[in-house]
């Protein structure tokens, strides 16, 4: 084994995992997942809920088993891309702000890795698909659908919500 597989299969893990964990919470929590897609702008924020659970759960787990790699990738592009737009976005950089820095990160690291390949031990190896593109074209591929999937999901569903009109001061 050498260097790139362990970073193949670093990546798998993590961001397979990370996604895996996501979905899981948003299918435990769906009532509440829902209200909150709701309170940021989506239209159908019970669809939203559970489609986010399913893909998050699928992709990841395609992910950790090396499955569809790009496709399992441009799932996690757009989750993040979707993320990013209607929340993430207008906080600026850090995420301790709420900010976009947690989905940037997972999403390009979803990109490398769809780039680089699963590895020796993946089911893409298993049943030779791993080579059908070379990494430039299972980039794009990961990047180009999931940012196409995002601003469709963006363009469908969702409309940035309008500020609630505060109150005026009582003067006494």
């Amino acid at each position: 084994m050498n260097g790139v597989d362990v970073a193949r299969y670093a990546l798998r893990a993590v961001i397979g995992g990370t996604m895996i964990a996501h979905g899981v919470r948003h299918g435990r929590t769906l009532d509440g997942t829902a209200g909150w897609f709701g309170s940021v702008g989506f239209s159908r924020p019970r669809l939203q809920a559970a489609a986010s659970a399913v893909v998050e759960v699928g992709a990841g787990a395609a992910l950790v088993a090396g499955a569809a790699t790009p496709l399992a990738a441009s799932a996690v592009v757009g989750t993040m891309g979707v993320a990013a737009r209607s929340v993430h976005l207008p906080n600026g950089f850090f995420v301790v702000n709420e900010g976009y820095e947690f989905v940037l990160n997972l999403g390009t690291a979803s990109v490398a890795l769809a780039a680089l390949g699963p590895g020796r031990f993946s089911v893409d190896r298993a049943l030779g698909l791993d080579e059908r593109l070379g990494g430039p074209g299972r980039a794009a591929l990961a990047a180009g659908l999931g940012l196409a999937a995002a601003a469709t999901q963006l363009a469908v569903y969702w409309r940035r919500p309008q500020p609630q009109p505060q109150p005026e001061p009582e003067v006494n």
